[in-house]
């Protein structure tokens, strides 16, 4: 698999797809939103707040006015909602050649969704495990699909916590983040073991976007983040457009078979151009994916492969 210095200007054209793309309001979503849609792909913004989704579309057309966008309402942490953007997006599409599932929350204080989870959990793996399943038939239906799983260099610290996913009276917002971030990681690589087992022509693929300057830093309730964040973006942390590459590149290189985790290339995989990224064997461990997936299951009550 070749990823030698590939940019977005790289990325095949995009004419006749459909990407979803949740949490495309902002940050690196956005990136990736704005970049599809310059390629010519029609683009869902998938957000929970409607008006800064035609907020982001309104961006992305001033720079790209023949462009395709839509904003459709999804709240990952909820899984109704989910069912509904779903029911919603099957009855306007015929077809799902890119499912980014990007959305997410990073290390807030304790709190429950609305089904009763872990808001990180929730948020971040649960329901884009809920939503992967509910749209895997137009997956199926479109060639040359793709699911990528947005994870995070966090994955490498995070454990599962089978016994409480919770986290109880331990609960610590970090280790919180790390264990949705690594549950993100082992879902990308799963779904395309199950794929394959399947004879599943969808391909699937993990990716993280290194260390970026996004508005996940700015997330009310730890004072730390912020500090440390304000003292090393300037110095560390690259842009959300540099940050979208190696999503991009995990969505779009015909050089990806599926099964890979991209991130990128320097500075222990905080900024840089695509290559194929380190996985934990934690990560790699296909009796915990096993375990994930089954209480996922359990969880969302969707259940699939």
């Amino acid at each position: 698999m070749s990823t030698q210095a590939w940019t977005v200007a790289a990325m095949p054209g995009q004419q006749g797809r459909v990407a979803i793309v949740t949490g495309a309001n902002c940050g690196i979503g956005f990136e990736q939103a704005r970049a599809l849609t310059a390629k010519g792909a029609s683009v869902v913004i998938a957000c929970r707040t409607p008006a800064k989704g035609d907020d982001a579309r309104r961006r992305i057309l001033a720079e790209v006015p023949q462009g395709d966008v839509r904003v459709m309402s999804i709240d990952t942490a909820d899984l109704a909602s989910v069912r509904r953007f779903a029911e919603q997006f099957k009855k306007e599409f015929s077809r799902l050649d890119l499912l980014i599932n990007n959305a997410g929350v990073m290390a807030i204080p304790k709190q429950l969704s609305v089904d009763g989870f872990e808001l990180q959990l929730a948020t971040n793996h649960l329901g884009h495990f809920a939503l992967t399943g509910l749209l895997l038939p137009l997956l199926e239906a479109t060639p040359g699909s793709r699911v990528v799983a947005v994870s995070s260099l966090a994955a490498r610290r995070g454990q599962i916590h089978f016994d409480d996913l919770t986290m109880g009276d331990r609960y610590k917002p970090w280790p919180a983040y790390e264990q949705s971030k690594l549950a993100n990681l082992i879902f990308g690589l799963d779904l395309h073991r199950r794929l394959q087992r399947a004879g599943s022509k969808v391909v699937a693929v993990a990716a993280h976007p290194g260390v970026s300057k996004t508005n996940l830093f700015s997330t009310p309730g730890d004072p730390l983040r912020k500090k440390l964040g304000s003292m090393l973006l300037p110095f560390m942390f690259q842009p959300a457009a540099q940050g979208a590459v190696p999503i991009l590149f995990a969505a779009t290189a015909p050089s990806i078979r599926g099964g890979e985790f991209i991130g990128p290339d320097r500075f222990g995989e905080f900024r840089g151009a695509p290559k194929l990224a380190w996985v934990t064997p934690t990560a790699r461990n296909e009796e915990t994916a096993r375990k994930l997936w089954e209480v996922s299951e359990q969880l969302t009550g969707v259940g699939y492969l």
